[in-house]
This record gives structure tokens, C-alpha cells and sequence, in this order.
């Protein structure tokens, strides 16, 4: 149901496009978005939930803007989201033109001085977020891992979007703490790329967002053609009683209150952020539209035939949220860091 969009500029254009005069930032929003562009760039590759929730915002948030900006968006993937980060923070214009969604551990990313992260993600411009993320991790009902016990005995491969990603982290903190033997392969583009390389049998495990399997792969469940090895949360979900929760794992209080730390980043899930220095006049102007948009009867049908989820969050209190995960107590992130290694 989607249509992939194309930005009429190359990306060199953009990163070399001149930051505006200083009339133009003085300029009020309306007279300022009117006539122009904003791109939404997105992390991943196309058909994942980044995608989805990037184009849903391209076709609906526009209105919501004084002056009535175009909306396009443009797949940016690469190392896990980083290569749209670090340009959205360091070369994209600071005027409000552009904005992207990016990984859920991007600010934990950082905080475990990740080399890739080039960003200082509390610096950037954070608009809103659609929605939190329940992720799993599953297998083929045909292959031979049904149960994390049989993780432990045996070494199973896991689709992997890349370092900066939940699909790299998320296995490697289970090796270290639960002594799972994952073995990330990849990257693949996105987590439909790994999902299909699962059903192909080029890897034994893969990581999505469980609406994604219940909205797209609904007969996997239903007819049971996978097992669900985990959930990615603090408490196993409501629909999946049975299956064990990520932080159970941990055998220690410290091993709890590491993989608690981790697993905060659903609550970042599907979020939209911008450059740093934005003004702040547009900031707010983008952050109102934002949640206009996800009260807008036309968003919330696509919303509701999709079967996607919708847990929307203001900008001001995703950007705590972030500066809070910066801030994280060093000793979490020391350990963190060694197992991430």
C-alpha cells in the first residue's frame, strides 16, 4: 500500500544547500514553509515500520503546517540508520526543511561512544514520535530453534540491519548475559530484508516489531508457522503470556537493570527528529503539526486499515527522554559497552 517517494534533489544538494539568509530565519513559519519542501529522510530500507511511518507522516503532516509545505520521503539507509544521523546532525540545513526517523537506540547508541555516531542526539531537534515499538525475535517453526534453551545449546544466526540496530544489540547483550550463542549476519537493508532472508533459510532467527507480524505475516501466527524466541520489554506482552520477556534474562539485579536500560529504547520507537539549531519558532510550529497530525481523522484511518499502532508522544518529552538515556549512569554504560564490544 505504500508508494516510495523521490526527492526531486540529490543529496549532495541538500547538504550543500546554502542554511538561509538571515531575513529567512526571521521569517514567520507561514510566509517561511510556504512554497517549499521538507524531506523526511528514513534510516532503513523501504517496506519495514521506519518506512511505513516516515511515508504516513509525508502524506498527512504537511497540512498541518502554516504555509502547507510539500512533504517527501527518501530512503537514506546505511550502518544501522548512522549515515542519515550523522548527516541530519552535522551537514542537513538547520531550517526546518529537513527531519528523519532513525534506529530506537540512538541515543544509547551514543552513550556507548559507538565510533559510528557522529551525533549528539540530546543537540538535535526531536518533533515527536508516533509510536512505541514491541520488537521480538523469531524463528521458522520448521528449523530447530523453538525456545531460547535451544539458543543456549546451540549457536543460531540472527538477521542483523547493522551495528547501530537493535538486531545487532539486542542478541549481543543476551550472549553476554544469558550466554545465548546468536550470531549476527548482515547487514541487511531492513527488517523485511531479514525476515525474508528467515524464510529462505539464510538465517535462523530475525528481529521485527510484533505489529509488524500481526499486521503483514498474520498467518505466520495464526497458523503457527514461527515460534517466538522472545520479547524485546520490560514485561512479557499481554498477547504473548507465554513467551519470556527480554529483561527476565538477566540473573543479577545488575543484569536486570542493564537490559532494563537497552529495552527503554521502544519507548523511543518510531520517532522523528531534525538538526540541531532549527528555530525555535519553527520547532514548535513542526512539533504542533506533528500532533495535529496524529489526531487528524484522514492519519488515523490509514492508522486503522494498516492495523499499525499509534502511541503518539510530543516532541519537548521525547527530548527528555533522550538527554535522560545520554545521561545514563556510567556503570551501565561501561558494562554496556564491553558486551557491545
Amino acid at each position: 500500500m505504500l508508494v516510495r517517494c523521490r526527492m526531486s534533489l540529490g543529496l549532495s544538494a541538500l547538504a550543500s544547500a546554502s542554511f538561509a539568509t538571515g531575513s529567512a530565519y526571521a521569517q514567520a513559519p507561514d510566509l517561511f514553509y510556504a512554497g517549499k519542501t521538507i524531506t523526511v529522510l528514513i534510516g532503513f530500507g523501504p517496506a519495514g515500520t521506519y518506512d511505513y511511518y516516515a511515508r504516513l507522516l509525508a502524506r498527512h503532516m504537511g497540512r498541518h503546517i502554516p504555509g502547507k509545505p510539500n512533504m517527501i520521503a527518501q530512503q537514506m539507509p546505511g550502518a544501522g540508520s548512522f549515515t542519515a544521523a550523522n548527516f541530519i546532525y552535522t551537514a542537513a540545513p538547520k531550517d526546518g526543511t529537513v527531519m528523519g526517523t532513525l534506529t530506537q537506540t540512538i541515543a544509547i547508541e551514543e552513550a556507548i561512544k559507538n565510533p559510528g555516531a557522529k551525533y549528539k542526539s540530546a543537540e538535535m531537534s526531536w518533533i515527536g514520535r508516533a509510536t512505541s515499538i514491541a520488537q521480538i525475535q523469531l524463528s521458522m517453526a520448521t528449523g530447530k530453534f523453538k525456545t531460547m534453551k535451544d539458543v543456549m545449546n546451540d549457536i543460531a544466526t540472527a538477521a542483523s540491519t547493522g551495528s547501530g540496530s537493535p538486531t545487532e544489540g539486542y542478541p549481543k547483550l543476551l550472549n553476554g548475559v544469558a550466554g545465548t550463542k546468536f550470531k549476527t549476519v548482515g547487514p541487511y537493508p531492513g527488517s523485511v530484508d531479514g525476515l525474508l532472508a528467515m524464510e529462505r533459510g539464510e538465517v535462523d532467527t530475525s528481529l521485527t516489531s510484533y505489529n509488524t507480524i500481526k499486521a503483514r505475516r498474520a498467518d505466520w501466527v495464526k497458523d503457527k508457522k514461527i515460534n517466538i524466541l522472545v520479547t524485546y520489554s520490560l514485561t512479557r506482552h499481554p498477547e504473548l503470556p507465554d513467551v519470556p520477556a527480554f529483561v527476565e534474562f538477566g540473573k543479577t539485579e545488575e543484569d536486570k537493570r542493564l537490559l532494563a536500560f537497552y529495552v527503554s529504547a521502544e519507548d523511543v520507537g518510531r520517532s522523528f527528529v531534525g538538526p540541531p539549531g532549527i528555530p525555535a519558532d519553527r520547532l514548535k510550529t513542526l512539533r504542533g503539526a506533528f500532533m495535529a497530525m496524529v489526531k487528524d481523522k484522514e492519519f488515523l484511518a490509514e492508522i486503522e486499515k494498516s492495523q499499525s499502532e499509534l502511541n503518539a508522544l510530543p516532541g519537548e518529552e521525547l527530548q527528555k527522554l533522550i538527554a535522560d538515556t545520554v545521561n545514563a549512569p556510567a556503570a551501565v554504560i561501561d558494562r554496556m559497552q564491553a558486551l557491545l564490544k
